[in-house]
């Protein structure tokens, strides 16, 4: 994709750079034993973020643009939660004793989370400003409420950029997914300041140079290869037009 100026003011953007959190469903050899029984569990959505990660690697490859990615199931360890929060851990490896859960971080988690915020941290030295694009998916129907979206667009409307960004995400990829009649919706199933990687990050770059935006987006739709497909095709032409100038 060619270089292009960003728009002028506190919501223009240099590079673009995508994650996946919640990529695969492996789990390493030591510790199968802790899922002997429920093997079944990682290929339902709990074990991953089913589509995700055939989205962004289509995403990446359209825009060339980098793409951190993990392919660890997230119920050994959830790669968008905060060492702190509760469920870093899921039900299956949370009774793992201390060094257990200390190897898994040291060997899973912090190599992804520092990757990408050295990444940020040279191009911000570098000058630029960068939107993190977290790609992720989502059940259509979780504790049997039905959610009422199919394209979801997460940020914090706390920092001015980020909000502007996303209400023109969201009004692009409204107009880009007409022919599909796709839902767009903004801080959606989940919000956008809530405990996560993007979060985390806003902590450590000011709002004039980092924009974190998560995409949540259907498995009801990129559960299919078809949809992944147009799903990709739709998002690589949103992404792209808000490079353009204006």
């Amino acid at each position: 994709m060619p270089r292009r100026q960003p728009p002028k003011g506190d919501s223009g953007f240099d590079k673009i750079v995508l994650t996946c959190e919640h990529g695969g469903n492996e789990i390493p050899r030591e510790f199968a034993r802790v899922f002997a029984g429920n093997r079944s569990v990682l290929k339902t959505h709990r074990g991953l973020d089913i589509g995700a990660l055939a989205v962004a690697t289509s995403l990446s490859q359209a825009l060339s643009t980098p793409l951190f990615h993990v392919t660890i199931s997230r119920l050994l360890i959830d790669l968008n939660r905060s060492l702190h929060h509760p469920k870093l851990f899921s039900e299956f490896t949370r009774d793992l004793d201390r060094d257990s859960r200390a190897e898994i971080i040291k060997a899973y988690y912090l190599p992804h989370r520092h990757t990408v915020e050295r990444w940020i941290e040279r191009e911000v030295k570098r000058g630029n400003r960068v939107m993190h694009i977290g790609v992720h998916s989502f059940t259509p129907v979780l504790n049997d409420e039905v959610r009422n979206a199919d394209i979801g667009i997460l940020y914090d409307p706390r920092r001015r950029g980020e909000k502007w960004l996303a209400s023109r995400f969201a009004a692009l990829a409204k107009t880009h997914s007409e022919s599909n009649h796709w839902r767009v919706r903004k801080n959606y199933p989940y919000h956008g300041a809530a405990d996560g990687f993007t979060t985390a990050l806003r902590r450590k770059f000011t709002a004039t140079k980092y924009f974190g935006i998560e995409l949540e987006l259907n498995q009801a739709i990129v559960g299919t290869s078809s949809g992944r497909r147009a799903m990709s095709t739709l998002m690589a032409a949103v992404l792209d037009q808000m490079a353009q100038p204006g």
